[in-house]
């Protein structure tokens, strides 16, 4: 598939994924507010907000699983909304919580996803077999999904965002509740994918993570994006979690303490 990597002669190249006055509410409370932003393609972007600044929403929005009330998503120049067929096959998405046929083994389910997407046999079988050795997931052959635990989920996950080769990946919280040795294969999965020229999007709760892997960050509060660009610059000469709680105007000052632990 050929995709544009240049607006016109002479312009920027192509976000990875563009927002255009994104907007969605949900009766009289707006979750996402005509959010605008360009994620650089060969990014590791990182979408760090409270909880209910919008980012799942926006995300969702972003990827087509959720209908915007107003405004555009691109990914490398396709609208998502108008060309579905063709955004999708440039991006690989891991939603929180993410549903999936669990009476299938590991390979079963990325066989029947690979078959879906109408990868040729000769070809799925093999990346099939890569996705399950560099997922660690060979010793699991016989185990269904539903008896996976949380990382495996993880793993499997990303391997079903990985199968068709997308230019694109879109993680929301792929590390929550995911053991240290898990999250070690997954960073470094997604590292390797970023030096070999794709673009990730990781949406996080967890500062720490977000400075350890990302070169680019945008911080979402109460539906808007507050501040966008280069990790260093966003953060400024503190830390990501200082500046987050700088720009999401949280009250870090003197509180009371329980008082029956007051010694």
């Amino acid at each position: 598939m050929t995709v544009e990597t240049r607006q016109s002669s002479g312009a920027e190249p192509v976000a990875a994924l563009r927002l255009t006055a994104l907007h969605k509410a949900f009766g009289d409370t707006v979750a996402v507010d005509h959010v605008d932003l360009a994620v650089p393609q060969g990014s590791f972007f990182g979408l760090v907000g409270p909880n209910g600044a919008g980012k799942t929403t926006a995300l969702s929005m972003a990827v087509g699983l959720l209908r915007p009330d107003g405004g555009r998503s691109a990914v490398l120049g396709v609208d998502v909304w108008a060309d579905p067929d063709r955004a999708k096959a440039l991006m690989g998405v891991l939603p929180d919580g993410l549903a999936m046929p669990e009476r299938l083994t590991g390979r079963e389910l990325l066989t029947f996803l690979g078959q879906l997407r109408g990868i040729p046999d000769h070809v799925l079988t093999g990346r099939v077999q890569e996705l399950l050795d560099v997922m660690e997931l060979n010793d699991a052959e016989r185990t269904l999904v539903v008896d996976y635990s949380t990382g495996m989920r993880k793993k499997i996950g990303l391997a079903t965002a990985l199968l068709h080769g997308p230019r694109l990946l879109v993680l929301d919280e792929p590390f929550e509740a995911v053991d240290p040795v898990s999250a070690a294969a997954l960073k470094s999965i997604l590292v390797r994918f970023v030096a070999a020229g794709g673009s990730v999007i990781l949406s996080s709760h967890v500062m720490a993570l977000v400075e350890q892997l990302c070169d680019t960050v945008a911080v979402m509060a109460k539906g808007r994006v507050v501040a966008a660009g280069p990790l260093g610059d966003v953060r400024g000469d503190g830390t990501l979690e200082e500046a987050f709680v700088r720009l999401v105007g949280v009250d870090t000052g003197d509180r009371e303490g329980l008082s029956w632990l007051a010694s």
